[in-house]
Parts: C-alpha cells; structure tokens; sequence
C-alpha cells in the first residue's frame, strides 16, 4: 500500500502506509519523558498503557508471557522491560503455566 497524506484530529499532515490511525506527531508529543514507559517504542507503549500499566510495580505484578500477549508488545521490549524492573529490585511474576 502507498504511503498516503492524512491529517490528524489535531491538524497534523503526516504520511501512512499502513491502515494504523496513530498520528506520529501526536505519538511523539504526549511520549514521557522520564521512566519505564519512556525508553519504549510507541506501540509497546501504547499496549501498557491501554492496559493500565503505568508504574513499575503494575508492570511487576504481570508475567513476562502475559505482557507477550498484549497488542503492540514485542520481544524487543523485553529487554528494556527487565532492566527497568531489575533496577527498582523488581521482576516479572512466575508464569503459573510454567514448571520453573
């Protein structure tokens, strides 16, 4: 699909290829600039987000494969996501599904 002009609600002109709505103007406006959220791309944001996962102990008290499954998560977050965690003493809960 060709990239294609849109504008936002906020009057923003940007270019889309894809059928994603998300004005990347707006994206990079409202990131944080501080924090576990920070560091994250935009759709891995927007997924703890919208899952009302905005502090580090929200985030602790998830398994790593429950935050796998939310929309806009990859396993390129994980890394990002450890860290954070290991820097406030923290870390994902167990999977009860696993045998560790």
């Amino acid at each position: 699909m060709p990239a294609s002009l849109r504008t936002c609600k906020n009057g923003h002109l940007y270019y889309k290829s894809s059928d994603c709505p998300t004005c990347p103007v707006c994206e990079e406006e409202r990131k944080p600039t501080a924090g576990f959220l920070s560091s994250l791309a935009a759709p891995a944001r927007r997924a703890l987000e919208n899952e009302g996962i905005l502090t580090i102990q929200q985030l602790a008290e998830r398994s790593e494969s429950e935050i796998l499954q939310l929309h806009g998560m990859g396993k390129s977050s994980l890394p990002k996501l450890h860290s954070a965690l290991k820097e406030h003493g923290l870390r994902f809960q167990t999977d009860p599904r696993s045998k560790k």
